[in-house]
C-alpha cells in the first residue's frame, strides 16, 4: 500500500492555476511548480503525468471556477458598457489566463484550443444576453488587455 497523498489536489491545481495566469505556461518551470506548490516532483508527476498535465487541469478548474461565474455577472451586466466595466475592474483578472491559454498555448495545442474555444463561447453566450446584437468577444478581451497594461505602466510625467 503507498502513502497517502501529503497534499491537497484540488489546492495545488487552483494554486497553478494563479500561478499560470500570473506568468504563463512557459515562464513556470517545473521548478517553479514545485516551490510554488509545496509539491514534491515525484508527487506532481505520479498525480498530474507531467506539467502540461497539470496545466491542463488548472486551465479547466478555471474555467469552470472563475470563467464561468465571470460570464454569468457578464450575461447580468445589462449592457455591453456594464460588461466592459466590469473586465477592467478586480474581477476581470478573471479573464488573464484565458488570455494568455488563447495566445500561447491555443496555437501548439489542440486540447487548449478546445478548452478556450468552449469558454470563448460561454462568454459570447453571456455578452447576448446584454445586446441585440453583442459586440465580438475580441472587443471585450481587448479591454482586458488594455486594463491589465495600463496596471503595469508607469505613470507618465
Amino acid at each position: 500500500m503507498g502513502r497517502p497523498r501529503g497534499f491537497d489536489e484540488a489546492e495545488v491545481v487552483r494554486a497553478a492555476a494563479a500561478l499560470f495566469a500570473s506568468r504563463a505556461y512557459d515562464g513556470v518551470s517545473v521548478d517553479d511548480l514545485v516551490t510554488h506548490l509545496g509539491v514534491h516532483r515525484n508527487s506532481l508527476y505520479k498525480t498530474f503525468g507531467s506539467k502540461r498535465g497539470l496545466y491542463l487541469a488548472a486551465l479547466r478548474w478555471y474555467l469552470e471556477h472563475e470563467v464561468h461565474p465571470l460570464a454569468e455577472s457578464l450575461g447580468r451586466a445589462g449592457d455591453f458598457a456594464g460588461a466592459a466595466r466590469l473586465v477592467s475592474s478586480e474581477a476581470g483578472t478573471d479573464l488573464d489566463f484565458l488570455l494568455l491559454a488563447a495566445v500561447e498555448r491555443a496555437p501548439v495545442d489542440p486540447e487548449v484550443a478546445t478548452e478556450v474555444t468552449r469558454a470563448l463561447d460561454v462568454i459570447d453566450e453571456a455578452l447576448g444576453a446584454v445586446a441585440a446584437t453583442p459586440p465580438p468577444t475580441a472587443a471585450l478581451l481587448g479591454l482586458r488587455l488594455r486594463a491589465k497594461a495600463e496596471q503595469g505602466a508607469t505613470p507618465s510625467r
